[in-house]
């Protein structure tokens, strides 16, 4: 039987960042359990040339994301202001040409990227935590109650093989809907935070992203910004996502409803966000370099049918662990939908982790 202190489940941001703050406080009796082959959960970066471009995340607002801003700085990640520069695009109607608007200039709230993509944070983090602590591809299926205040977790790798930990608290690094989705619980959890959790939405779970690269960011050159709206779809929502320097990239949210885009196959929705890029930017955005589309709603470990059927957002946080029942103090939760103030996003997930930390070092 494996004993470990602490689990972690889940080896996104929340979880590895609590790992993170476990190994600066000299706590090293713990162990992250990753259902996925990858850590990094929702910040998710793929390489294109010299540059990575974000299917997940894409940006932070230091100034009213102070803590996470300084997580950045602490690891010494390098970032850069997201390109507002430039004429906005809008898609009225269909069939009609986009007209162009100004763009309206925060002057006091700045969105920055990450160089190397929002991947970065995780991958800076991994590199403080011994490789041994974290075990992907292992699928936590089971926690029971166990002698002596501890819990059994369960999990198990795709050729099925069960892995078995005995620990004395758990650290719930996924989200609340995932976790009442994928987790059973013995003794069950007490029916009304089951309920709020599965009433969670999971920010990203219901979108699809595309994501397009070009040799160079030749929409600035027609004194475009790269930003747009459309009511014309597939793409509702375009930004720039270009690297500092070098190499264009486009981005844009897909408008269809996740259950319908289960009837569209990645390659025609693929084609269509070609063939609105070209409407917007000209023939040369019809052919990229390099194109991506994230379906998160087809992402077993982000989504749920719940997130299919009902849609997302940034709902308000449910309570982290049980009260008044035989899974307190055991239990808690710390994905960024248990965030107070940053419900979803990705300071949330800091937020969460340092919350559910200091709560667990309160009682040792």
């Amino acid at each position: 039987m494996n004993e470990a202190s602490i689990v972690i489940v889940g080896a996104g941001l929340s979880g590895l960042y609590a790992a993170y703050l476990l190994e600066k406080q000299g706590i090293h009796d713990y162990v992250i359990l990753e259902a996925r082959s990858r850590f990094g959960g929702r910040l998710l970066s793929e390489k294109s040339g010299d540059a990575r471009f974000d299917l997940g995340a894409t940006w932070y607002w230091p100034e009213v994301q102070p803590k996470l801003d300084s997580v950045v700085r602490e690891l010494r990640l390098r970032t850069f202001l997201q390109y507002e520069s430039g004429m906005v695009l809008v898609e009225q109607m269909p069939a009609a040409p986009a007209r162009r608007f100004n763009k309206v200039q925060s002057e006091s709230l700045r969105a920055l990227r990450i160089e190397g993509g929002m991947a970065s944070i995780v991958e800076r983090l991994a590199e403080h935590i011994p490789p041994e602590k974290i075990l992907t591809s292992h699928c936590v299926l089971r926690i029971d109650q166990a002698e002596q205040s501890t819990a059994l977790v369960e999990a198990m790798t795709p050729d099925e093989v069960v892995y078995r930990v005995r620990t004395k608290y758990v650290l719930l690094a996924v989200p609340p809907r995932i976790v009442v989705d994928r987790i059973a619980f013995q003794p069950p959890l007490p029916a009304s935070l089951a309920r709020d959790w599965a009433d969670c939405p999971t920010w990203m779970a219901p979108h699809a992203k595309y994501v397009a690269v070009y040799p160079r960011p030749f929409w600035r050159e027609q004194g475009l910004s790269g930003s747009g709206r459309s009511y014309s779809g597939p793409m509702v929502e375009i930004h720039d996502a270009s690297p500092e320097d070098g190499l264009g990239g486009v981005f844009g949210f897909i408008g269809i409803p996740a259950s319908t885009r289960l009837n569209v196959s990645p390659e025609e929705l693929i084609g269509l966000c070609r063939a609105q890029m070209a409407r917007l930017f000209g023939i040369e955005a019809l052919t990229p370099s390099a194109d991506w589309l994230k379906d998160w709603s087809q992402d077993e470990f982000t989504a749920t049918t719940a997130d299919i059927s009902l849609g997302g957002g940034h709902a308000n946080a449910p309570a982290t662990s049980p009260r008044n029942d035989s899974w307190e103090g055991r239990i808690s939760g710390i994905a960024s939908e248990w965030s107070p103030d940053y419900p979803g996003y990705v300071a949330g997930a800091i937020d969460a982790a340092t919350r559910g930390l200091a709560g667990l070092l309160a009682t040792q």
